[in-house]
């Protein structure tokens, strides 16, 4: 049926967490081009960027630290930090509003359907990037607003 048996699932989870927390950035690494694409956003003047995820803040937050671009954000927004993740739309509406941002004037950088859900749910324009966490799956199957194979795309999507 696809589920594991619950006391096996109930043993095995401290365990996959342990080992998750000791090996979350041991072997990670930024895709290419996601420096230069920071760079370029960061170097518009007055756009705020935020990093959601619905990866847990106990992993999330030493990963970012980690890759050296925990400070490139304004907010972070983990998989635990509200009630809902996303699909769900609260993570962004959440995102925008404490940053002043309306949902009609942000945009969300994603790679799957997840993501394109949640935007499309809060109101948000989306770029997708071919890469990532889509299970294999054509990003464009999903009708983003964009997709791009590098974040160095971006300044030919964004005018600053």
């Amino acid at each position: 049926d696809g589920y594991p048996d619950t006391a096996l699932f109930e043993r095995a989870t401290p365990i996959f967490m342990d080992l998750y927390a000791e090996n979350t950035s041991k072997r990670s690494r930024l895709y290419d081009g996601v420096l230069e694409g920071l760079d370029f956003l960061q170097s518009c003047q007055g756009l705020k960027i935020g990093c959601v995820t619905n990866k847990a803040a106990q992993f999330t937050l030493p990963l970012l630290k980690d890759l050296g671009i925990f400070d490139r954000f304004e907010i972070v927004i983990s998989g635990d930090t509200l009630p809902e993740k996303k699909p769900h739309p609260m993570p962004l509406l959440h995102a925008a509003e404490t940053l002043g941002v309306k949902p009609e004037d942000a945009m969300m950088i994603g790679d799957s359907k997840s993501d394109v859900k949640a935007a499309r749910a809060a109101g948000f324009n989306i770029i997708c990037m071919t890469y990532g966490y889509n299970h294999g799956e054509d990003i464009r199957h999903y009708s983003p607003d964009a997709v791009i194979d590098s974040m160095t795309e971006l300044s030919g999507l964004i005018s600053c």
